[in-house]
C-alpha cells in the first residue's frame, strides 16, 4: 500500500510542488541524484569509475509533451555523450534513456528519430545506450523501438521489469547472442492483471528471468540491491559457467554503495546507474517507493531536521 501511494504522488502536481519547495529535501535529494548539471554527472562518473566500477547515466526529465523540451533533453544527451568521448570513458560509462524524455508523446517515429541521434552520439563516444522501460502500456512499443535501434546499433539494451507478469516471456525472447538485457523490479504502478504486486511474488518473478537469461546467450544486467537476488546471481553465474565478464551487477547512486565496490574487489562488473538534472522529483520518489530504507533515510532526515 506505502508503495503504490508513493507511485501515484510521484505523478502528483501538488506533491511535486511542496517537495520541491521545502527547505531539507536538497541534502536528501543529494543521497540518489548526482546534482543538477553535466559538471555533476562528470565529476560522480570520474569518481566511481576510478573506484573500478561502471556507469550508466541518465538525463533526468521524463514525460515531456512539449517537442522544444524532447529537442533540448536530445542535445543534452549528446553533449554528455561527448563529454565521455572526450575524456575517454566510453569503455567505463554507458547512457540510460527513457522515450518519453525524447518525445514518445508526439508518437513511436518521433521518438525512434531521435533516439538514433542519441545512439549515433554513443557510438562516437565509443559507448552505448540503454533504453529504460517505463509505464507497463509502453512496454511492447518500446521493445519494438529496441529492436529498430538494433539494426544499426546491435548493442542497444533493454530492460525487462520483472514484477511486470509477461517479464519471462520478454527474457526468453531477449535471451539471443549478442543482446544487452537489464532486469529490474520496476518501479512504475500497474493494475494487477499484468503486474505482482506481491513483493515476493515479484521476488520468485526475478529470479525465474535471472534463470532465463543467465542460461541464455545474451549479456545480462541484474539490477537488484537485494542480498538474496545477488547470491543467486552468484549461483547462476557459476552453475551456467559465466566469467565475469560476461554478465554485470547494477545498482542505483547512492544506494549500498560498500556493497557495490565489495562485489567489484571480488572481480565482478558493477555498474552504477547516475541520475541527474533539474528534474528530479519522479526519479526520485519511485527510489523511496521501491526499497523501505530509502523511505527511512528520508524520514530521518525529517526528524534531524524539524
Amino acid at each position: 500500500m506505502l508503495r503504490q501511494a508513493l507511485l501515484v504522488a510521484s505523478r502528483s502536481g501538488g506533491a511535486r510542488r511542496v517537495m520541491e519547495t521545502a527547505p531539507f529535501t536538497g541534502d536528501v535529494v543529494r543521497r540518489f541524484i548526482a546534482g543538477e548539471t553535466i559538471e555533476d554527472a562528470a565529476r560522480v562518473t570520474d569518481g566511481l569509475t576510478s573506484e573500478g566500477l561502471l556507469v550508466s547515466l541518465d538525463v533526468l526529465g521524463e514525460d515531456t509533451h512539449d517537442k522544444d523540451h524532447a529537442e533540448t533533453n536530445v542535445q543534452n544527451y549528446v553533449e554528455l555523450l561527448e563529454r565521455l568521448g572526450a575524456a575517454s570513458l566510453g569503455t567505463r560509462a554507458e547512457v540510460s534513456l527513457k522515450l518519453s524524455a525524447i518525445g514518445q508523446a508526439f508518437g513511436d517515429d518521433f521518438a525512434l528519430e531521435n533516439a538514433r541521434r542519441i545512439c549515433a552520439a554513443a557510438r562516437s563516444a565509443s559507448t552505448t545506450v540503454t533504453l529504460d522501460m517505463e509505464d507497463h502500456t509502453t512496454v511492447d512499443a518500446n521493445l519494438g523501438i529496441v529492436q529498430e535501434l538494433r539494426r544499426d546499433f546491435p548493442d542497444v539494451g533493454a530492460v525487462v521489469q520483472a514484477y511486470l507478469r509477461r517479464a519471462e516471456e520478454h527474457c526468453a525472447e531477449l535471451a539471443y547472442e549478442g543482446s544487452r538485457v537489464r532486469l529490474c523490479k520496476g518501479a512504475y504502478a500497474a493494475p494487477t492483471a499484468v503486474a505482482f504486486t506481491d513483493r515476493e511474488e515479484i521476488d520468485k518473478s526475478f529470479v525465474r528471468c535471472m534463470k532465463v537469461l543467465m542460461a541464455g546467450k545474451g549479456y545480462p544486467m541484474l539490477a537488484t540491491h537485494d542480498p538474496r537476488l545477488i547470491d543467486i546471481a552468484g549461483a547462476l553465474s557459476v552453475l551456467n559457467e559465466r566469467d565475469a565478464d560476461t554478465f554485470e551487477y547494477q545498482m542505483l547512486y547512492g544506494i549500498r554503495p560498500q556493497e557495490q565496490r565489495r562485489l567489484a574487489a571480488h572481480g565482478a562488473q558493477v555498474r552504477v546507474y547516475v541520475a541527474y538534472g533539474r528534474e528530479w522529483y519522479e526519479y526520485f520518489m519511485r527510489r523511496l517507493a521501491e526499497r523501505p530504507a530509502n523511505l527511512r533515510f528520508f524520514m530521518r532526515s525529517l526528524v534531524g531536521r524539524s
